[in-house]
């Protein structure tokens, strides 16, 4: 069940991680309520459907209806977060005003409230399936607590994100700033509570420790042969300890524990829980915990790597653009939503088929070695066996992180009768292994190589066109925006369109300096003979020099005077504007020169292509 909700849990955490809190919602709230309310509403209608009497026969039947209701409940939650901008409403949650950080747990609560009331509604099927009596509240109880140490690790990661970048510490803040910095405090972090969280996880699970008798001394003397250190031995009360199934948590020896479900322990002969142990202590023996850790980095690596491509992708389509405006949506809330979805179906690929082919082969090592340590099959084929007798699921039914327990035993029947086929295995595993170290080597120095002005440029360009046509469409009134579009067009040589931007600033703000000034400029630098208008271009550097009488907009004067043949003139407005502007005093010498040098401007070549501003 943990595995089966694993993929789950982290699409998830990627759709908390990718969204942001939006400057205004897409649905009212009063709409809000209304869609959240008839979705959660439909969610009860379609899991009592996935659980009702009769279509639910057998642990294989149940696991697949739990995994299709966990899958409607992550499209629900994805609508909520999307959607309904569920961040936005609970960024004024008070407690979560007060401290944002706590927005992304507590967008946790909404999608735990859908697998509550899945849990609810499934109870009855589990109890028939597996014949045991559970109450309402400890199957929910159980449930939560074995799906929420999936994502402790998470939450407890990004809460020290955040709280990191609050803490005023000079050095601390130097450190994040710097390009490796904040990234090596994090791995450190991270290692830390690899180590330490196992014993956080064994709490949360309320397990206790196996009490002493033959069972333990067995399962501790197995230990004890093949060199195995841990903390504790504990017994996994997993669903009042009825399910059959053992495990091993932690890394390093003060903090591992053995798991051991009481089902698990009264149902297999001695031999046969000595099989089981030595499986798990196999897991540490080859180091699978450890490359579990290597395998979820590694993935990090390669979602930093993807992202470059999409967003450039993104920023460069003029389609993108089009999508925008046609589904009404800001920049930010189209670049967050369109990116994480190819970062979603890379997590998906990269889970069920790379990281589920090393599990499933890292179970198969497990076997390997519990037979070699038994020194027989038989153990390990009968625990399989019983297993799948017991527990109701099907024999020949694989998963994306176990092969089938048919598949299981008759790959130990070979290795009996040919003892290569482990070895073989076993290079199967390690050259996958190297491979895959290979890649993500050559994909790390592919990332220190990238460039950091990848993004600048022409996508970062569009990006803020982008974002300026949003700006205009909510405050058509605000001369800025459309100054601003200007700015954009003007530097890129769209100067038509230019023309167009700064036309409607000028009608909405008549009098501003700085769209009088930067119009100017245009007019009389262009080289396109239908946009250059040098005598308007005077007239409106007059109009901003008696708006607001500063050094550049004295240059935008002087340039306008010396573009109409008024070089005593353009000298005089330069010898102002140095008197006003000091710090620029290099620059209108230049421009001095400049005019004196030429006096009339079709001698002058090209004009200084100065951005219209302080120089």
């Amino acid at each position: 069940m943990i595995y089966n909700n694993l993929i789950a849990l982290l699409v998830v955490v990627l759709l908390l991680s990718t969204s942001s809190v939006p400057d205004a919602p897409l649905v009212p709230l009063p709409g809000v309520a209304i869609l959240f309310l008839g979705k959660g509403l439909f969610f009860y209608w379609a899991v009592r459907r996935l659980f009702r009497p009769g279509r639910i026969r057998q642990v294989s039947g149940y696991l697949r209806a739990e995994q299709q209701g966990t899958i409607l409940a992550v499209a629900c939650f994805a609508l909520d977060i999307y959607l309904l901008d569920g961040k936005y409403y609970l960024a004024v949650v008070p407690w979560i005003t007060e401290l944002p950080v706590l927005a992304d747990p507590g967008g946790l609560v909404i999608f735990f409230a859908y697998l509550v009331l899945l849990w609810i509604v499934a109870r009855q099927s589990y109890m028939r399936v597996t014949d045991a009596t559970v109450s309402r509240l400890g199957f929910v109880a159980t449930n939560v607590k074995t799906n929420l140490a999936i994502l402790l690790p998470w939450v407890t990661l990004s809460l020290t994100a955040d709280l990191l970048q609050r803490i005023r510490l000079p050095w601390l803040q130097q450190a994040l700033a710097s390009p490796w910095g904040e990234g090596a405090i994090f791995f450190a972090f991270f290692l830390v509570l690899v180590i330490i969280f196992p014993a956080v996880m064994v709490r949360l699970w309320g397990c206790t420790p196996m009490p002493a008798g033959p069972a333990r001394q067995r399962i501790e003397g197995l230990c004890a042969s093949q060199g195995l250190r841990y903390r504790e031995i504990m017994s996994w009360p997993l669903f009042g300890g009825q399910m059959l199934t053992a495990g091993v948590l932690g890394v390093a020896a003060r903090f591992r524990y053995l798991l051991v479900t009481p089902a698990l322990l009264e149902s297999m002969t001695a031999q046969e829980m000595e099989a089981v142990v030595a499986h798990e202590i196999g897991h540490v023996k080859r180091f699978h915990l450890q490359l579990y850790l290597f395998l979820l980095l590694g993935f990090g690596l390669m979602a930093q790597l993807s992202a470059y491509p999409v967003t450039m992708a993104l920023l460069n389509a003029t389609m993108s653009y089009r999508i925008m405006l046609f589904l009404n949506v800001s920049p930010g809330k189209f670049m967050a939503l369109f990116s994480a979805v190819p970062l979603l179906i890379l997590m998906l690929l990269y889970f069920r088929f790379f990281f589920g082919f090393f599990m499933r082969n890292f179970e198969r090592q497990a076997d390997l070695y519990s037979c070699r340590t038994m020194r027989d099959i038989s153990p390990m084929v009968r625990v399989l066996e019983k297993i799948a007798w017991l527990s109701g699921h099907s024999r020949d039914l694989p998963s994306w992180h176990h092969f089938s327990i048919g598949q299981r035993i008759d790959f130990l029947r070979k290795c009996r009768y040919r003892p290569w086929v482990g070895r073989r295995h076993d290079l199967k595993v390690y050259i996958s292994l190297v491979l895959y170290g290979l890649l993500l080597g050559a994909g790390g120095l592919l990332l220190w190589r990238l460039p950091d002005e990848l993004l600048q440029g022409a996508p970062r360009e569009k990006f803020a066109m982008a974002i300026l046509e949003e700006k205009v469409r909510a405050e058509p009134q605000n001369y800025l925006w459309r100054q601003l579009l200007g700015d954009l067009h003007a530097q890129g040589k769209r100067e038509a369109e230019a023309v167009g931007r700064y036309e409607q600033a000028l009608a909405l703000a008549p009098e501003n300096s700085a769209v009088l000034n930067n119009f100017a400029w245009l007019l009389v630098t262009s080289k396109d003979q239908a946009v250059r208008n040098p005598p308007r271009g005077l007239a409106l550097a007059r109009q901003a020099v008696a708006s607001q009488e500063q050094g550049y907009v004295l240059d935008t004067l002087a340039t306008a005077l010396w573009v109409n043949g008024l070089t005593e003139q353009a000298v005089a407005a330069e010898m102002r504007a140095m008197a006003l502007d000091p710090a620029g005093r290099d620059y209108y010498r230049r421009q001095m020169a400049r005019f004196l040098a030429a006096p009339r401007p079709e001698a002058a070549g090209t004009h200084p292509g100065r951005p219209a501003g302080p120089p």
